[in-house]
């Protein structure tokens, strides 16, 4: 074992579990206590629903079924975004990896999703794996993705997710070099042609500077990349402005300008209207989990719950214009005009809905755009001061 990352065999197995639920499978089997059950998961916030595909695969071929969410749907709390029927000893010990799945992949699709929507139709890109353990790189990627970014650095991608990754300069590289415009000039003579030249312009000198350097030394620059530290930043709108500015005057309007390193929601709401593109990096992957909790609702067909938590299975019909949702026994009566949410995924362990990663992020983007057009931003964005 090279690394201490947990095999795909121990997760399938349920190594990766709470102690408790080793007592609690000893006690039950020793009594002969094994209910059908209905549990669902929920959580007090609202989110972009993600990790259903790796869920699916922990399951599959376990005598359960399963309802959820598609990828990439609002949630809104104390709504079920999944439910699993069977008897309770066939899924207990799972509960630990299943909820993990989904507090981690939803947490980064969520704030993928609200650095896109306070961004608009500015880009925003996903550049933070170098701050979480890389056995998490594709997880985080895809997650991002389906919240609504329009790119990912991390080069895994590629392999795993099918995702063409993105990048453009590392001060290590100007460094390397001993000067900006040589280092310019190389990336600009070698990386592929359909690659954008977005040099990097805050190495040595201030970012006028160097932004002036690049575009009156290099024969491409499409665009100019500030990452300035902030010890160094001062009024960084200010920075930004003055960059546009002497871009400007010198015929380039066309060069776009990228702003990355700590970047916040606040941060993109200040400088969407000064800024073409951002990369965000531990503000998604280092998103807080999602507090995703699972509890058993019915027993042996009995509404069952505990304090805190309301019984019954349950379903969610959504109003699509203006995304409003309702919650109703499964049972019951569909209300006119809205439609359910969740759907049936797997029966007795055989998958009958696979997830797809771009119908889940075409999911998060349409219910931005609905959204913006309702003009309700602000309160999907309240918390942007935090």
């Amino acid at each position: 074992m090279r690394f201490l990352i947990v095999s795909e065999e121990d997760i399938r197995n349920g190594v990766v579990t709470d102690k408790y639920f080793i007592w609690t499978e000893k006690i039950l089997k020793a009594k002969g206590i094994n209910p059908k059950v209905v549990a669902e998961v929920t959580t007090s916030s609202w989110g972009i629903f993600a990790g259903l595909s790796d869920v699916l695969r922990l399951m599959e071929g376990k005598p359960v079924d399963i309802y959820a969410m598609p990828e990439g749907c609002l949630f809104y709390p104390h709504e079920p975004v999944l439910t699993i029927v069977g008897r309770y000893l066939d899924f207990a010990r799972f509960e630990t990896t299943l909820l993990g799945f989904l507090c981690h992949s939803s947490a980064v699709a969520t704030q993928a999703f609200k650095f896109k929507l306070a961004a608009g139709d500015k880009k925003v890109f996903s550049f933070g794996t170098r701050r979480m353990h890389p056995a998490l790189a594709a997880v985080i990627e895809r997650s991002a993705y389906i919240g609504g970014v329009d790119g990912v650095s991390n080069y895994s991608a590629e392999k795993y997710l099918g995702i063409k990754s993105m990048g453009t300069m590392p001060h290590a590289l100007i460094i390397c070099f001993g000067d900006q415009v040589r280092a310019w000039r190389a990336f600009d003579e070698v990386v592929d042609e359909e690659v954008p030249r977005t040099m990097l312009i805050d190495t040595y000198y201030d970012e006028k500077t160097e932004a002036v350097l690049a575009i009156e030394n290099v024969r491409r620059v499409d665009g100019v990349r500030l990452d300035t530290p902030s010890s160094r930043r001062g009024n960084f709108r200010k920075i930004v402005e003055e960059v546009r500015w002497e871009l400007d005057i010198r015929g380039r309007k066309d060069v776009k300008i990228f702003v990355s390193g700590g970047i916040s929601v606040r941060d993109i709401l200040e400088l969407r209207d000064v800024v073409d593109a951002f990369g965000v990096g531990t503000s998604i992957a280092g998103a807080r989990p999602m507090d995703f909790a699972m509890d058993i609702v019915e027993r042996e067909g009995k509404f069952v719950a505990k304090r805190g938590k309301r019984g019954g299975m349950k379903q969610i019909y959504r109003d699509w214009n203006k995304l409003e949702d309702e919650i109703k026994l499964f049972g019951d009566e569909a209300p006119e005009g809205k439609e359910p949410l969740l759907r049936k995924v797997m029966e007795n362990g055989r998958i009958l809905i696979d997830t797809d990663l771009e119908e889940a992020r075409a999911l998060a983007l349409k219910q931005m755009k609905i959204i913006r057009e309702l003009g309700i931003e602000e309160d999907f964005l309240s918390d942007h001061k935090a």
